[in-house]
């Protein structure tokens, strides 16, 4: 495997707009996220925009005003980069570039050149092409400009970097060559799905970076890339785990994420369809996130899209040893710790009354695991039970690392 080289980052600023359908505090959230994704993509972020406007400027997104803002500072400061919150359509990135003199991005070629990068397999690969593609025909004019001054760096990764002539029918005969190539493929991964079996199948659902890759290492003592950056996982990965005596089938996949771009959903749609066969669905929220409501929102969202609602689910509610809040009361001097919450507050919680068999642990130290374990167990055993009414085998739980301690 070849060694990454070590690469300077990029300056960027964040654009984003406070509109009708979205406060301050959710643009702020929006904007903390996009920050986020600028630096797993390869930028720092100098500064943030904000404007307030009913609606965003058909012509450049932003108010004139605060074009011209923007423009001063980015010329000030060396600035290579603008990146804007919400997906611009084709005549407002060919406007802002014209006008601004620098790269601009939007929140969806963001996270398509960050897929890009992640892209390990031959299969993931072609699927973020695809997504690219789709996502570069209606904005041929506007590449071309990039092309012609040959930068590089964010959001120039991918189809169309050095063939200037490219065109839209040479785009379209090239998406039309790779929807029948991940045909060929899906039929091969759906293959694969049908020979895993008799063995029940439990997927990993989640907004990105919440620790499901993690767990994943974790529950199949297996070596699942996870890192602490978003979309660290993209190729889904399936391990077979065994939990007391009863085996199943465990799969990452990748992470959702709010404003998740259409092309992606198409084009990962045989990904998708490891969480929509799956027999029960292990739904990871990151518990120290102050957005993880919303994080939950968003993934049901996705499930709801692609069919996969109605399945049984355990909701695990991961990183509690990250968990702190501060408490109200001004003559309290303890310090705002995981200490403050303990199991037994946590199940007092909102979030343990779910509809969903519910626990709260921490992957990263194995806190609460044994009760985890035995849920997930108790889960799997109902599908096995519903399936395979007249086994004969009896499975019997129990923990195999609690076991070796009495031992």
């Amino acid at each position: 495997m070849l060694e990454k080289k070590e690469h300077s980052y990029e300056k960027a600023v964040l654009v984003g707009l406070i509109t009708k359908d979205q406060d301050e505090e959710k643009l702020q959230e929006y904007m903390d996220e996009l920050e986020f994704l600028a630096y797993t993509a390869g930028a720092t972020v100098e500064k943030r925009f904000t404007q307030k406007l009913s609606q965003p400027d058909s012509k450049t997104f932003v108010g004139s005003g605060k074009a011209l803002e923007i423009k001063d500072y980015v010329k000030e400061n060396e600035i290579g980069t603008i990146i804007f919150d919400d997906e611009l359509s084709p005549s407002q990135l060919k406007n802002l570039e014209r006008e601004l003199e620098v790269k601009i991005l939007d929140r969806t070629n963001l996270i398509l050149d960050i897929f890009a990068q992640r892209a390990q397999t031959s299969y993931a690969r072609t699927q973020v092409e695809l997504a690219q593609y789709e996502y570069l025909l209606p904005r041929l004019t506007r590449m071309w400009t990039h092309l012609e001054r040959q930068r590089g760096g964010i959001g120039m990764r991918g189809p169309g970097e050095t063939e200037i002539e490219t065109d839209r029918r040479i785009i379209r005969d090239r998406i039309s060559l790779l929807k029948d190539k991940l045909k060929v493929i899906d039929k091969q991964m759906a293959t694969q799905r049908n020979n895993r079996g008799k063995m029940v199948r439990v997927a990993l659902v989640g907004y990105t970076n919440v620790g499901k890759s993690t767990l994943m290492n974790a529950l199949s003592k297996s070596e699942v890339f996870a890192e602490n950056k978003l979309f660290a996982t993209l190729d889904t990965t399936v391990r077979k785990v065994v939990i007391g005596n009863l085996p199943f089938l465990l799969t990452d996949t990748v992470g959702f994420i709010r404003k998740l771009p259409t092309q992606l959903v198409e084009s990962f749609k045989s990904t998708l369809d490891e969480v929509r066969e799956a027999d029960l669905l292990i739904h990871v929220v990151d518990i120290s996130h102050e957005s993880f409501e919303d994080h939950i929102d968003s993934v049901n969202q996705i499930l709801q899209e692609i069919d996969a609602h109605k399945k049984p689910m355990i909701m695990v509610f991961n990183k509690i040893d990250d968990f702190s809040y501060e408490r109200k009361d001004e003559d309290d001097l303890r310090p705002s710790t995981k200490k403050n919450i303990s199991l037994e507050e946590w199940t007092k919680t909102w979030m343990a009354k779910s509809k969903f068999p519910t626990v709260f642990i921490s992957a990263l130290t194995k806190e609460n695991f044994p009760e985890m374990k035995r849920l997930i167990y108790d889960e799997v055993m109902k599908v096995h039970i519903s399936r395979f009414p007249y086994n004969d085998f009896l499975f019997e739980y129990f923990d195999e690392e609690e076991e070796e301690k009495n031992n």
